[in-house]
């Protein structure tokens, strides 16, 4: 599904977030920055948005490593990392985030955005995330969400579930795409149930802070001993 949206994929988010998504992955560089970590990786990394997002704390050299399972998302965002002159930083590769090809303990920080309600097997990868972070790193959630209550709340029901899929489904010539993201969305754990499932994958202190009246949240946690 991916790979048939890549071409568009960029273009939509904007469209259909009014440019909104550029200040939640500020927001979670602002706090990634605050660790300093010097390797970085950013999981279900697609076009690369974030993992060039985070190259702005200037890292290691070529430490900020996005994996990703569809390949023509890697290659959009493969082409973005050149035309910015981000070679040395940047190094987008094929991976699958349930079975992480890095050894334990090898990164300061994980970051995935918009990625692990997609996971066949999210609790699994979370796993994943804590093995390969050392002791004391941190993982950087950005996900999808649904306000609580109110007029905000019901207004951006119909919006997501009504309007979002007409639109993105037109813009993006793919019939079923747009049409999962409210789904999945739905379905999956968000806030006190993200965080029970972060700690039953051993991270410790997580937490949850809402963005944008509650649509988008980042979730945070600390890894522990492997």
């Amino acid at each position: 599904m991916f790979d048939g949206i890549a071409c568009r994929y960029d273009f939509l988010n904007r469209l259909l977030s009014a440019g909104v998504d550029r200040s939640w992955r500020r927001k979670l560089v602002q706090m990634l920055e605050k660790q300093k970590p010097l390797q970085i990786l950013d999981v279900a990394a697609g076009t690369g948005d974030l993992a060039i997002a985070c190259a702005s704390i200037k890292p290691a050299p070529n430490r900020i490593i996005g994996i990703d399972i569809s390949t023509n998302m890697l290659e959009k965002g493969r082409e973005k990392v050149a035309m910015r002159g981000l070679d040395k930083l940047v190094n987008l590769q094929y991976g699958d985030g349930e079975k992480i090809a890095f050894d334990d303990c090898a990164f300061d920080a994980l970051t995935i955005a918009f990625g692990l309600r997609n996971f066949e097997n999210p609790e699994q990868g979370l796993k994943e995330m804590n093995r390969v972070l050392r002791r004391g790193g941190v993982v950087y959630i950005l996900e999808f969400s649904m306000p609580r209550k109110g007029l905000a709340a019901a207004l951006y029901r119909l919006y997501f579930t009504k309007i979002l899929p007409s639109v993105g489904r037109i813009f993006s010539g793919h019939s079923t795409a747009y049409g999962y993201l409210p789904n999945s969305v739905g379905k999956f754990p968000r806030y006190e149930a993200l965080l029970d499932m972060m700690r039953a994958a051993g991270f410790e202190h997580p937490e949850y802070r809402p963005l944008t009246f509650g649509i988008a949240t980042i979730y945070t946690g600390i890894a522990t001993d492997k």
